[in-house]
């Protein structure tokens, strides 16, 4: 079972909702959760949440650790296999789309990683300003530019290394490609979370406000002292913190500016859910009676089986 949607939307309360009633195991789909430490940003379940359930996939790297969407597809299949050996529903809930891709189709076999590259590529970008991977993106491969958001990064940075490194666009690499492994032997129950966009962008504002409230500053010093500037803190959330940190804004700006963050991630987040294939929309949030009534039945028809 998929449970999937923007953040915000409930997904982790209904997941422990439906472990406990159809025997579940909960695989995290959260591209910051599966970091050390990093708590308070990625909204990670608490000590108590996790411990209604099993989890897998939560706490399992380091900030200053690689891990990748491959990394994450690998783990997370061999913890489907695990819960399905001892006879339970595994049930992957979050909201990072090309985790859940890689798990679900696999990634396509491109060149691998050119360090020396990327970092020029990073130092251009900061010289020339955060359009620039964008731009150049768009002069080489229009359909990757046109599918990949202008401030994303590491996307554009990967885009670019293989558009360099085979001499063809990775849009064209994405459509020929065959040595995808999808996954199989598994019978798929998609269930997405779409709350009406008011309600769902009023929580984001409380739940940025309460990182900050919470500690994530502290958390954040905390982290940089023992990794220094590590990729996994340019997150949303760690990246406003540290800058508070540096002086750079206040604390009430990173508020604003996390807030606007999260309206903007969930906006994507649809956007990238709404191209996944099957899915049976709930609309409403995952932690209402009703969403939950409605999902538990959904899970039972498909279970033919009743909640326990």
């Amino acid at each position: 079972m998929l449970i999937l949607g923007p953040t915000g939307s409930g997904k982790t309360a209904l997941s422990l909702d439906l472990a406990q009633q159809f025997k579940g195991e909960i695989i995290s789909c959260d591209s910051v959760a599966v970091y050390r430490g990093m708590d308070l940003g990625s909204a990670k379940p608490s000590r108590e949440e996790q411990a209604r359930a099993p989890h897998h996939l939560i706490d399992v790297a380091g900030p200053d650790e690689p891990f990748t969407a491959g990394d994450y597809s690998r783990l997370a299949r061999a913890a489907l296999h695990l819960i399905t050996a001892r006879g339970l529903l595994p049930i992957v809930t979050g909201g990072s789309g090309l985790y859940l891709r890689a798990l679900t189709e696999g990634l396509f076999a491109g060149p691998t990683r050119q360090t020396e590259l990327r970092e020029r590529l990073r130092r251009s970008s900061q010289r020339h300003g955060n359009n620039w991977l964008h731009q150049m993106l768009s002069r080489i491969d229009a359909a990757s530019a046109a599918r990949i958001h202008a401030n994303d990064q590491p996307k554009l940075i990967r885009a670019i290394e293989v558009c360099l490194a085979t001499r063809a666009p990775l849009s064209a690499a994405l459509e020929s490609n065959a040595a995808r492994d999808p996954l199989s032997g598994f019978r798929l129950l998609r269930i997405g979370l779409n709350p009406p966009r008011p309600a769902l962008y009023e929580r984001l504002n409380h739940r940025a406000e309460a990182m900050f409230i919470n500690g994530l500053v502290d958390e954040t010093r905390g982290l940089l002292s023992l990794y220094g500037p590590v990729k996994a803190l340019d997150s949303l959330g760690y990246r406003q913190a540290a800058a508070v940190l540096r002086g750079e804004i206040n604390e009430l700006e990173a508020i604003r500016q996390c807030q606007q963050g999260h309206r903007n991630y969930a906006k994507r987040q649809m956007t990238w859910f709404r191209r996944e294939p099957q899915v049976e929309w709930i609309a409403g949030f995952g932690d209402d009676e009703e969403t939950r009534r409605q999902v538990a039945a959904l899970v039972g028809q498909n279970l033919k089986c009743t909640p326990a």
